[in-house]
């Protein structure tokens, strides 16, 4: 047994080397006093079965349904959780641990009910939202550690694989009102446990034994949080399960970035706000969703734009400390004209002040600093984007664009190879240039007919393969593309951009312009880059210039 010499408490565990009340070094030996009071023990040698345990006289019912007590106490649970683990890294700095990085992996669902999943999901999700607001501590993304879900989890190897220092695993069960949440927490280097808990609750106990735990471990380990940081982390997203299993299920879905599933994570997320007005992370969910869909030509650019607008709005007025907020607010006027790329940029800057290890903000700051030009800050970016979230799809097609626009062909090659190894091919329109800059003509369309036959009638696949026709001077073939393409977008014109994109490879230059001010004219211009390859063929024309002042690109 050690004890502080200046507040004399005592620890039994003799890792430890520096008081968690004042910061002294320990010494050996106990205080004699029985009356002592005793500072908390996080790496408790004794089994969790064998802790002793508090109960709480249960309220009479309120108003609440159990539904709804469930889905409060799990994110009190979550916020227990966070804290602790936060606090213990936080103080682990000092000790010979010096972890400065976490994977939250997800948790196994051990309940009979496999409705019960998503909610399974989501208490690892609310621990990554939670921990990654702690400046200095690097955590991982959810859509990085969702690619070991139904794996078995080897702490050491995925320490390797995500370069982390910490790996926390969970296991949920419930049966009837009862829940219980086992975590591990574990030193990848050395596979040694951190730290370990059990949570058995009552859901009629359940905000009770959050105030108690939550003050325990605050007073205990003194977070160097600021107030709002407090208060942030204390806040619940909702309280409301059905609402809460539909964002999750939105998160599933919109990561595809395809038409289908970007539909589909609308569908749940408008499920979610039905459930609860003011669900702030199904709003800004929405706002990001419906980006994209713009973004892409799956709905009429303007018209993306206007409901993100709406849906991201509402969740700054609902939360204007949510990073989440931030990003979708900042995200329309990043990619979608008309552009007010200084005011992205300060919204990606809000989000990474107000939670540092949220990958989509870094990225996004990069995508806006790649519009403009400044191609070595945006790489920056991208890679730390990376860095937090290395087995995304998303985050690693992004670092070729960086080479792509760079004319580093073959690089960006290779970059986009990688890429495509994670998830889904051609989920944006500018991925088809770097095949065509690399002569891989036949090699990409085999590639489109598997993702023509898995994802029909999705214009960016159709756009990609009149591209490798142009680029190969068929004009035939090309311009059927593009009737296609045209009776896709009716009177909306919503295709013109892929559509000048086409006539751009033919070197057709009128028709390029033709269709870029026709496409500006209607709102149906997406994500414009100024400095993608396709583009140099009219890059000398003023009327290039004109069209970039309209949109509000820097030249």
């Amino acid at each position: 047994m050690k004890r502080c010499p200046e507040c004399r408490r005592n620890y039994q565990d003799d890792s430890l080397l520096y008081c968690l009340e004042d910061g002294a070094a320990l010494i050996q030996g106990s205080v004699p006093s029985p009356d002592e009071p005793r500072t908390a023990i996080l790496h408790d040698p004794s089994p969790a079965s064998e802790a002793p345990t508090k109960t709480f006289e249960s309220d009479p019912p309120k108003t609440a349904s159990k539904r709804n007590s469930l889905i409060a106490g799990v994110f009190a649970i979550v916020l227990v959780i966070a804290l602790g683990i936060g606090g213990y890294l936080y103080f682990g700095r000092e000790t010979s641990k010096q972890i400065e990085s976490i994977a939250v992996m997800p948790f196994l669902n051990e309940s009979e009910n496999t409705e019960f999943e998503y909610l399974a999901d989501g208490i690892p999700e609310g621990i990554i939202n939670s921990l990654s607001q702690l400046p200095g501590l690097k955590v991982m993304s959810r859509n990085s550690v969702f690619q070991y879900k139904g794996k078995a989890l080897n702490t050491q190897s995925i320490g390797k694989e995500l370069k982390v220092r910490a790996v926390l695993t969970g296991r949920v069960l419930r049966r009837g009102d009862n829940l219980a949440i086992n975590i591990e927490l574990v030193d990848a280097q050395d596979n040694s446990q951190i730290w370990g808990q059990q949570y058995n609750r009552k859901l009629s106990d359940v905000f009770a034994v959050q105030e108690e735990i939550t003050r325990e471990i605050s007073e205990k380990l003194r977070l160097k949080l600021t107030g709002a940081q407090v208060e942030q982390l204390g806040k619940r997203p909702t309280e409301n399960l059905k609402a809460f299993q539909h964002y999750m299920q939105g998160r599933s879905s919109a990561d595809r970035r395809t038409r289908d599933s970007l539909q589909a994570a609308v569908g749940f997320y408008e499920k979610a706000i039905e459930e609860d007005r003011n669900y702030a992370l199904a709003h800004a969910g929405l706002a990001e969703a419906y980006a994209q869909l713009g973004i892409r030509g799956y709905i009429l650019a303007s018209e993306g734009r206007r409901r993100s607008e709406e849906a991201a709005r509402t969740a700054l007025t609902l939360d204007e400390n949510l990073a989440e907020a931030h990003v979708a607010n900042g995200l329309l006027h990043i990619v979608l004209p008309p552009h007010d790329l200084s005011r992205g940029d300060s919204e990606m800057r809000r989000a990474i002040q107000l939670s540092p290890s949220l990958a989509i903000a870094h990225f996004y700051l990069g995508v806006s600093l790649i519009r403009q030009g400044r191609f070595d800050e945006a790489l920056e970016k991208y890679l730390k984007a990376r860095e937090l979230d290395p087995l995304s799809p998303i985050m690693a097609r992004q670092v070729s664009i960086y080479y792509f626009f760079k004319r580093d062909y073959p690089r960006a090659l290779e970059q986009l190879r990688q890429a495509n190894e994670l998830g889904p091919q051609f989920t944006v329109s500018w991925e088809v240039g770097v095949w065509t800059q690399n002569h891989l003509f036949e090699e990409a369309l085999a590639a489109l007919e598997i993702a023509k036959q898995e994802r029909k009638d999705d214009p960016v696949v159709i756009y990609s393969i009149g591209a490798i026709y142009a680029a190969q001077g068929k004009r035939t073939e090309a311009l059927q593309i593009v009737k296609q393409l045209e009776e896709m977008s009716g009177e909306t014109l919503q295709q013109a951009h892929n559509i000048a994109k086409v006539y751009a490879l033919l070197n057709d230059k009128e028709m390029t312009f033709s269709w870029l001010q026709r496409g500006l004219d209607a709102g149906a211009i997406g994500a414009f880059y100024k400095d993608e390859p396709l583009w140099d063929t009219i890059r000398d024309d003023p009327r290039f210039g004109g069209l970039l002042r309209r949109m509000r690109i820097p030249e």
